[in-house]
């Protein structure tokens, strides 16, 4: 029985591996690991094909989320409104600075920030709200901006989606490998049309300093190294085909029928699909079905952030989130990557009809 991972990040890169070694060997040969040429040129190829002025390479997204939350001076006494159904990074990052994380519930449709209810939350100590961009998916961002403060867009898993980076304050970037566009490693990336706050970011990622002589602020050590970079050069110019190949995927799905036996995530132009998130009642029973099979699935958020032990402090209780906490007990993801063939997809939504009990498609 041949196993079905998750995401095939080899498929992805496999066409590309002569190219890899070939840049690799170049860095190895230049001795220039730290801000080097790739570092700078990718900086600026990234801030060309996400339409804004600058961006900043760090050394994860999570440093990428600190290090705005810094820039934009937040800290002790401040809220920021983010969602519970997200991983613990954006949470985490609040608290890093010492700041509040105040939860809003999503939309159930689609498991972003639900403006209405981020509106009921704020309050004079606000001082931001992050949205996360989920599993590919753009969050609302238009209605945000409308409530007057900072949108810091979580965009770790959206590089690509059409208009994400654009409208908020700042958008950060995560390129943990099975990413939509990924680095071979640990990388992220901040990017934003406001050029002094990207200088602040720039600063503060360098230990507060420009020239690592004199320091104007107490900073961090986060920087995207150069072989990264030196990936990631290669592998921007194929995201949107990678991309384009998570939706055509996304489609086969609904087309061998796989939304008759499971609720499947709501199709719109600007999702890409960083993961293809489904929801069941059924779902202990699809994900042994599944595992029997072989063919590999994964749950996402089932402790939601609002109930995870690091922040009882916050004294949420079961039942405050609700749609967050329905959602938690439901979705799970199914295989898919760009190029994922057709008939990988077809066994695994003949193993979900047979779990279900539902007889096989005409």
């Amino acid at each position: 029985m041949q196993k079905i991972p998750l995401v095939d990040v080899q498929a992805q890169y496999a066409p590309l591996r002569a190219q890899l070694e070939a840049r690799f060997s170049e860095v190895l040969e230049s001795g220039a690991f730290i801000r080097g040429p790739h570092y700078w040129a990718f900086q600026e190829e990234a801030a060309a094909y996400l339409g804004v002025k600058e961006t900043v390479g760090v050394a994860n997204g999570t440093d990428a989320l600190v290090l705005v939350l810094d820039a934009l001076g937040i800290g002790p006494g401040d809220e920021v409104i983010c969602p519970a159904f997200t991983f613990y990074a954006t949470a985490e990052s609040i608290v890093r600075r010492g700041a509040t994380p105040v939860f809003a519930d999503v939309d159930p449709d689609t498991l972003n920030l639900d403006p209405e209810d981020v509106a009921a939350r704020i309050t004079p100590r606000t001082r931001a709200i992050m949205p996360v961009h989920l599993f590919g998916r753009p969050a609302p961002v238009d209605r945000l901006t409308g409530f007057g403060l900072p949108v810091i867009e979580d965009a770790a898993q959206a590089f690509g989606a059409p208009g994400v980076a654009k409208l908020g304050t700042v958008a950060t970037y995560s390129f943990y490998p099975t990413k939509n566009l990924f680095c071979l490693g640990d990388g992220g990336l901040v990017a934003t049309s406001d050029v002094e706050l990207a200088d602040r970011v720039r600063m503060l990622a360098f230990h507060g300093s420009r020239d690592k002589t004199d320091f104007d602020f107490v900073g961090y050590n986060s920087r995207l190294d150069e072989v990264q970079a030196a990936m990631l050069r290669l592998f921007l110019p194929q995201l949107d085909a990678w991309n384009r190949g998570r939706r055509e995927a996304a489609a086969r799905y609904a087309e061998l029928g796989l939304g008759e036996l499971v609720e499947l995530p709501r199709d719109e132009p600007g999702h890409i699909y960083h993961l293809f998130v489904c929801r069941s009642p059924e779902r202990d029973r699809i994900r042994a079905a599944l595992a029997e099979a072989g063919i590999a699935s994964a749950v996402y958020y089932t402790t939601p952030l609002h109930l995870q032990p690091a922040l009882r402090f916050l004294g949420y209780e079961p039942g405050s989130l609700p749609v967050t906490e329905a959602a938690a007990t439901d979705n799970f993801s199914l295989p898919l990557w760009p190029g994922i063939p057709a008939e990988t997809q077809e066994r695994v939504v003949d193993v979900v009809r047979s779990a279900v009990g539902v007889g096989a498609k005409a």
